[in-house]
């Protein structure tokens, strides 16, 4: 079979590999669609995580190809997602090949069934849906207006579907840039501010222009001073819920700060629990997942694809491979 093998720091290859037989207990995916995630620039460049060669890929849908030992036979040509992390605590995409390949091996208990006209590359979307439903989760679903959201990639504007679908009435939007705003305005959000026009003191502008402070903030960009700015901002007795990833970088504020205004910090961190939730929002049709996927590209031109992602151009919001478009 063919593979996207990430060989070295930056370097992927189409390889030819072998293809794989599942397992007592596990089934195997034919690849419909995989999408290029940001995690996967990290992974491609090289991280503690996984060595060389490996193949990456955890936005995947597929069909189920093959079924081991001990799996259920009736699974056999089912469109499907399935959550990634497998019973050794690897996942899918990272210490397991993932979806850059043609084929590959999963759990036969992780998999979720699609309808069989739900289309796959729509699909790879469950995966960062899933995200944010757990993210949800963490929050209690309970937020209250108004909410500040630092944010806007494939996750922050995922959690701004997730928020405006509680009934919220006023979410503000920060991210960097234009054209990916404008989407949070389609999907709802009353308010968006590109930080790279504000000037001075980040918490201080965003008070200013948005004139209140946040019973909730999401912070959902892995940055430092974004973090700092919602310490700033919250709302006393109000919730910062943490979803960006943040490298090495430490907290330094004041703990006194945390303490009087009786803040609460709450860690997200991926998808457990969330993937019928999120199979179940993404198949019923309400969420505008397409609008995320802006660049579709056969897998050949895998190239082309991590390029549009590492470019950070304004249009680009998710960009996915398609695998088998003739099988």
């Amino acid at each position: 079979m063919k593979a996207i093998v990430n060989t070295g720091p930056n370097r992927l290859e189409m390889r030819e590999v072998s293809l794989p037989w599942p397992g007592p207990g596990e089934v195997r995916i034919r690849t419909g669609a995989c999408g290029i995630c940001a995690t996967d620039l990290e992974m491609i460049a090289g991280w503690e995580r996984t060595g060389f060669p490996a193949i990456p890929g955890h936005e995947w849908a597929g069909t189920v190809d093959a079924v081991g030992e001990g799996a259920d036979a009736s699974l056999m040509g089912s469109r499907c997602v399935a959550e990634n992390v497998l019973s050794d605590g690897g996942e899918v995409g990272f210490e397991h090949p993932g979806g850059y390949a043609e084929y590959f091996l999963t759990e036969e208990a992780n998999v979720r069934v699609l309808p069989r006209d739900f289309p796959l590359t729509t699909a790879t979307l469950i995966e960062p849906l899933a995200v944010g439903v757990h993210a949800m989760r963490r929050l209690r679903s309970d937020a209250t207006d108004p909410v500040l959201l630092f944010g806007d990639g494939p996750i922050g504007l995922l959690m701004t579907l997730l928020l405006l679908r509680g009934g919220l009435r006023r979410v503000v939007v920060v991210g960097g840039r234009d054209t990916r705003l404008k989407v949070a305005t389609e999907f709802g959000a009353q308010q968006t501010l590109n930080y790279h026009a504000l000037t001075g003191d980040l918490a201080v502008v965003i008070r200013r222009q948005a004139g209140e402070d946040f019973s909730t903030v999401v912070e959902a960009t892995g940055s430092v001073p974004a973090m700092n700015a919602a310490l700033e901002l919250v709302a006393p007795c109000g919730r910062i819920l943490v979803l960006g990833d943040y490298d090495q970088a430490r907290a330094d504020f004041r703990w006194n700060h945390l303490l009087h205004r009786e803040m609460e910090l709450i860690g997200s961190n991926a998808s457990a629990g969330a993937w019928p939730e999120a199979v179940r929002l993404a198949v019923q049709g309400d969420l505008p997942l397409d609008r995320l996927i802006t660049h579709r590209l056969p897998s050949e031109r895998f190239r082309e694809g991590i390029e549009l992602m590492r470019s950070r151009r304004g249009e680009v919001i998710k960009v996915v491979l398609e695998w088998n478009k003739s099988k």
